[in-house]
């Protein structure tokens, strides 16, 4: 009769346990728009699409750039910290699924005792005949406990974990592209800046050549004095910028030598000689701005955050409900041979059912169930945020893109138009119908063009690095749900 209560209740609590408290989550709607606004805009200026959003690096066409990318991918030691993340995500995700299983335990003991005879309990053994004061005891047990959960506690402690290591997951890939867009980034920056390095040392040869014309003029006469010093100004606010562009050659270098995980100076050997600014690639598909919380894996982890939390209000709640827990043990003990063990007589086996319940402590309980819906509400406001976040990344991106291009599209059209007039000054000081001042001059204007134009280039390239890490490009979009 009790084994048959003790089974019914079993089949009960395994017929509730399909049910768990608190609320079921579901993802929150996003407050998103139906196309950027600047969609048409890139459509048009980006005709011919050759960029892959999977791999976009490799769409600047410079091996280098490709090269120092995939090393970072391997080195970071950001990444490195972000994959050591999902490694404790993934134990604590274990350990709730533990949590849902039987325990078992294997126990032993042998133990040899002398009793004192100057203790009420001596004192009564010692009155027994024959009595032997040393003693042995042998025990071996094997025992198992289980935590039914009726009320999906543990459940509810289950799926917060499994966001919790899909968040770890997705951080992983948000670090990738961070990593990826942040080396190309310093790429593109150290050769902007030994192109401008370059123009600047140009612009000082062209300056000191004018110095010493109009110093010539000068002395016979045929220039003003006013004229000597604005030219030596001239050329001192050149001079100048050549240590400025050194100190920020040298930190760009150093970042990325560190953005690969190594000490300063390890990669400068391979940047030394001055290459081409990468040209800005087109963007092979923008798609919609609803594609952004399945492209952009910070999205991801914001909206894995908010199931933890969801999941974290249930697991609250259910310490309003009693525990019930199965215990048994089997084993074996005796106290004068251990070749008396697991004899018949040796034999003993007990079966507990638990009961555990904070039934006078729903106060504290109450504030516990507070704070899982505070930091389910601000998971939830911080799920949007980001989102509003990345249409914004997205819009400025875009908008960046646009007018760098058309910035270096316009300078470029003034490079060409003054090297032209540099061509026609050079040909009228060949004839005689110009001196060589207004062959400097022409030189000078066409070298600060043309600076202008390389930052210009730089911008639209980092532009559209940015481009592609708003839109979430730099892996391909896979389902978090289940663990790996």
């Amino acid at each position: 009769m009790r084994v048959s209560r003790f089974l019914a209740l079993f089949v009960c609590a395994g017929a509730i346990a399909g049910c768990a408290v608190g609320p079921d989550y579901h993802r929150p709607d996003a407050p998103l728009p139906n196309h950027y606004m600047e969609q048409g805009a890139i459509a048009r200026q980006h005709a011919a699409t050759t960029a892959d959003l999977a791999k976009w690096w490799e769409s600047f066409d410079d091996a280098l750039l490709t090269h120092f990318v995939s090393l970072a991918l391997e080195q970071n030691l950001d990444l490195a910290q972000a994959r050591a993340r999902v490694t404790q995500a993934r134990a604590a995700l274990g350990g709730s699924d533990a949590a849902l299983l039987p325990s078992g335990n294997v126990s032993g003991s042998a133990a040899r005792a002398y009793q004192s005879v100057e203790t009420p309990t001596g004192r009564l053994l010692n009155a027994t005949p024959n009595y032997e004061r040393w003693g042995n005891a042998y025990e071996a047990d094997l025992g198992a406990s289980w935590e039914i959960d009726i009320f999906g506690g543990l459940r509810r402690g289950r799926e917060a974990a499994l966001a919790d290591y899909q968040a770890s997951k997705a951080g992983v890939v948000a670090t990738r592209l961070e990593v990826a867009a942040q080396t190309a980034d310093i790429y593109i920056a150290i050769r902007g800046l030994q192109t401008r390095l370059e123009i600047a040392r140009r612009q000082v040869g062209v300056e000191q050549e004018l110095l010493a014309k109009i110093n010539l003029l000068y002395d016979h006469g045929l220039a003003a004095e006013y004229q000597v010093q604005q030219t030596k100004g001239e050329l001192a606010r050149v001079r100048a910028t050549l240590p400025i562009l050194q100190m920020h050659l040298d930190a760009a270098m150093n970042a990325l030598d560190v953005m690969l995980g190594s000490p300063p100076g390890s990669y400068r050997a391979e940047l030394a000689k001055a290459k081409p600014i990468p040209a800005t690639p087109k963007i092979v598909s923008l798609g919609s701005p609803a594609d952004l919380l399945q492209r952009r894996p910070d999205l991801i982890v914001a909206e894995r955050h908010l199931a933890a939390a969801n999941a974290r209000i249930g697991e609250a709640i259910s310490e309003y409900y009693p525990k019930f827990s199965l215990s048994g043990l089997l084993g074996s003990a005796a106290t004068v041979s251990a070749g008396n063990l697991f004899t018949g007589g040796a034999n003993q086996a007990a079966g507990v059912l638990g009961l555990r319940w904070r039934l006078f402590d729903f106060g504290r309980i109450n504030a516990q169930i507070k704070q899982a819906k505070g930091r389910d509400a601000e998971a939830l406001a911080a799920y949007r945020q980001a989102v509003l976040r990345a249409t914004e990344d997205v819009e400025n991106a875009f908008s960046a893109l646009i007018n760098r291009e058309e910035q270096a599209i316009v300078l470029g059209q003034g490079e060409t138009s003054l090297a032209r007039a540099r061509e026609s000054s050079m040909m009228a000081y060949r004839k005689g119908a110009a001196s060589r001042v207004d062959v400097l001059h022409a030189d000078e204007t066409l070298l600060q063009t043309s600076e202008a134009r390389a930052q210009a280039q730089v911008e639209s390239a980092r532009a559209a690095v940015a481009t592609f890490k708003a839109l979430g490009g730099g892996w391909q979009p896979r389902n978090f749900a289940q663990p790996s």
